[in-house]
């Protein structure tokens, strides 16, 4: 096991690149100290360490024709546009089960990223145990306006990825001098300020929490400003970053199953080109 942190980005569908990377991590036997998973992250990261190859990539294309898995029909009648039974429950223990047993036996730590709908805050909740702490990772997957709150501990919380969608400086603060941080979006992406509607559907919802508002009014500032502090990581050596070289045709709510298989593969091969490089990055002396 590498003493080094592994960050991994959310953006709903885009983690099947995060899915085809974990997978060649998991084929070559790389494990990590620590994980950070965010949204679809922290999904990703639990197939991950239950040494489940294909897992994630399966979960994510064998259910798109099921509207109790994805679909406006399940945001109408449960208020979560995932269904929570489904994806939850009925998908990691009876339809395609994670190995609970195996996941608990992983050498290194896991962590959810969620976001505090009252403080504003992110958090960073260990997963000791992913049957019994599934709601930390259901939490860090909660999207505003198309998924309910979750309460863990008398706390409400929404998707990691609100507050700290990519956490890198959490990882260096916890003592890692090297990570390694997988990213969804692809080279040169900068993010743009959410749309007016965007807002003023956020502020009318949570009307009660506005540090949710505030934000993703500021989410494009806050975004571009990590992925800044992210770079001047990489030139100190303390991170290195593998992302997709060229963007997808795969939406946050993707249907169609070929492109996400597609974007898996990707995945999986931009890994196997970063090997080399990676390898001597994670056993090097600096």
């Amino acid at each position: 096991m590498y003493q080094a942190g592994l960050v991994l980005e959310g953006g709903g569908m885009k983690g099947l690149y995060t899915a085809g990377v974990l997978d060649f991590f998991l084929e070559k036997g790389i494990d990590f100290a620590n994980i950070y998973g965010v949204s679809a992250g922290a999904c990703h990261m639990t197939s991950y360490m239950s040494r489940q190859k294909g897992r994630a990539r399966d979960v994510n294309v064998d259910y798109l024709d099921n509207s109790m898995y994805c679909s406006f029909k399940s945001l109408l009648l449960t208020g979560d546009l995932f269904n929570v039974k489904m994806c939850y429950h009925e998908i990691p223990e009876k339809l395609n089960p994670l190995d609970f047993a195996t996941y608990r036996k992983y050498p290194g730590k896991a962590y959810s990223v969620v976001t505090n709908i009252k403080t504003g805050l992110a958090e960073y909740l260990q997963v000791k145990d992913v049957k019994k702490d599934i709601d930390m990772i259901r939490a860090s997957a909660s999207l505003p306006l198309v998924a309910r709150n979750v309460k863990i501990g008398g706390k409400l919380y929404l998707d990691g990825g609100i507050a700290d969608p990519i956490p890198i400086a959490k990882s260096i603060r916890d003592g890692f001098r090297k990570n390694v941080v997988v990213l969804t979006k692809e080279e040169g992406y900068v993010r743009k300020p959410a749309s007016k509607l965007e807002l003023t559907l956020l502020r009318l919802r949570y009307f009660r929490y506005p540090k949710i508002a505030e934000l993703m009014a500021a989410r494009h500032h806050s975004y571009n400003e990590t992925m800044d502090y992210l770079y001047r990581q990489v030139e100190n050596g303390q991170a290195y970053v593998i992302r997709p070289k060229h963007p997808s045709k795969v939406g946050r709510i993707e249907k169609d199953k070929d492109r996400l298989l597609e974007l898996y593969q990707q995945g999986y091969d931009e890994a196997a080109a970063h090997y080399e490089s990676l390898m001597k990055y994670l056993e090097g002396d600096k």
